[in-house]
């Protein structure tokens, strides 16, 4: 993967290559995979990925929307790697918005209840740097305060719908909406603790939280617990 590192930053345009995921913070399993972000200034040819040579699919930027860009699926040497374009000047934008406690959310394959513009900060916070020089954001106390608020915000607003949901008999737009809810207090809890959350993937157990149903009653408890 080392070997990798240095074409993946050969790539034109490519300022920055960082390693993610779980091997990154040394949470791996046998079988993860590997994640590389690709940090890059003005722009990125898909063309260029494919011309590595490794079977995958690679898609073109921007395809993936605005948060999570492009990137590819591949298969180097038998082992899954995944590669993220990463816009730097998207990027530093969004970290400037976070450091000042600002940030949006947007609506993302695999996020409940969506991502936030800040986890492009985390990425920088916790990924490995493997070539180039990339900025190290912290967690600023304006950030805590104002997602902590947003996000429990987020919780309530879904709580109100879900028992109007619960009450009609909705149970699939409840279940969602109560899922939802969850979510967004462990992101608030999260924040509150000054830790990053890029996705939301065992987000709720890392919260401490324990929802053991979900119907209004029983989440609404766990929240205010």
């Amino acid at each position: 993967m080392e070997d990798l590192a240095e074409r993946l930053a050969a790539i034109r345009g490519v300022v920055a290559v960082a390693l993610g995921g779980s091997r990154a913070r040394g949470t791996q399993h046998a079988d993860s995979d590997w994640d590389f972000g690709l940090y890059y200034r003005g722009a990125i040819s898909a063309a260029d990925v494919r011309a590595l040579g490794f079977a995958g699919t690679v898609v073109e930027p921007g395809e993936w929307g605005p948060m999570m860009n492009g990137g590819a699926w591949l298969t180097v040497d038998g082992a899954r790697v995944d590669l993220l374009y990463r816009d730097l000047d998207v990027v530093e934008h969004w970290t400037r918005e976070a450091e000042a406690g600002r940030f949006r959310r947007y609506w993302v394959e695999g996020y409940v209840a969506g991502m936030p513009t800040y986890a492009l900060a985390g990425e920088l916070a916790l990924n490995r740097v493997l070539a180039g020089s990339l900025p190290r954001p912290v967690f600023t106390g304006a950030l805590r305060e104002t997602a902590v608020r947003n996000w429990r915000s987020s919780r309530d607003f879904s709580l109100m719908l879900a028992e109007t949901a619960e009450a009609r008999d909705d149970a699939t737009y409840c279940a969602g909406l109560l899922a939802r809810a969850t979510i967004a207090e462990a992101h608030a809890r999260l924040a509150a603790r000054g830790e990053w959350a890029l996705n939301e993937k065992g987000i709720v157990a890392r919260a401490g939280l324990i929802v053991p149903a979900l119907d209004v009653a029983t989440v609404r408890a766990a929240l205010d617990g």
